[in-house]
């Protein structure tokens, strides 16, 4: 699939929001998604208001790259990166033991749901914001998740504090990737394939 080059005004605008701890809504690897700074406690009690979403219900977050994961996890079993690198769909681990985020992205027993992403705008907004960004479907919590943008509700799109110009016309596959939780032993079970 043909992707179109990441305009800097847009990357620009969207790492600005973040860093004021707004809303975004930016394609990723898999569907498009709510970001925020998933650091800053109230950007992220802002996507649970947005949703509509029980705040015991963790989020997943992005990272662009294997190395960064020693800061957000203690103990990560070495079976991590190698899943990580062989596998071939968009793979959303769940790890024990996060550290250094924002206490209300990860779940009430200390999981955090991370994936390293492979997209044009991600990995370059990734890159320039040097922090992990939380994404999740954009849609009220318990409505279908909208599988491009055009099918996102008028009710996200006019809440976010800006909306991505890249991919708006792309189709994506409208899949979500596959989850598994991985425990310090290196166990693992797919809790989403």
């Amino acid at each position: 699939m043909m992707h179109t080059a990441v305009h800097r005004e847009d990357l620009n605008k969207a790492l600005e929001t973040l860093k004021n701890g707004g809303l975004i809504l930016y394609p990723t690897d898999t569907i498009w998604g709510i970001g925020c700074d998933a650091t800053n406690p109230e950007a992220v009690e802002k996507v649970f208001a947005l949703k509509g979403r029980e705040q015991d219900k963790s989020l997943i977050v992005l990272l662009h790259n294997d190395n960064q994961l020693a800061s957000y996890v203690n103990d990560i079993p070495e079976v991590a990166y190698e899943l990580i690198e062989y596998t071939e769909k968009p793979l959303t681990i769940v790890y024990s033991n996060a550290k250094n985020l924002a206490l209300n992205v990860v779940a009430p027993d200390g999981s955090i749901g991370i994936r390293i992403v492979r997209h044009p705008f991600c990995e370059q907004l990734l890159q320039r914001f040097r922090k992990p960004i939380v994404s999740t479907s954009a849609n009220i919590s318990g409505e279908v998740s909208p599988s491009c943008f055009e099918d996102i509700s008028e009710h996200i799109k006019t809440r976010v504090d800006y909306i991505v110009e890249y991919g708006q016309h792309e189709k994506g596959d409208g899949k979500s990737s596959t989850v598994m939780k991985l425990d310090p032993s290196g166990k693992f079970d797919f809790l989403r394939k």
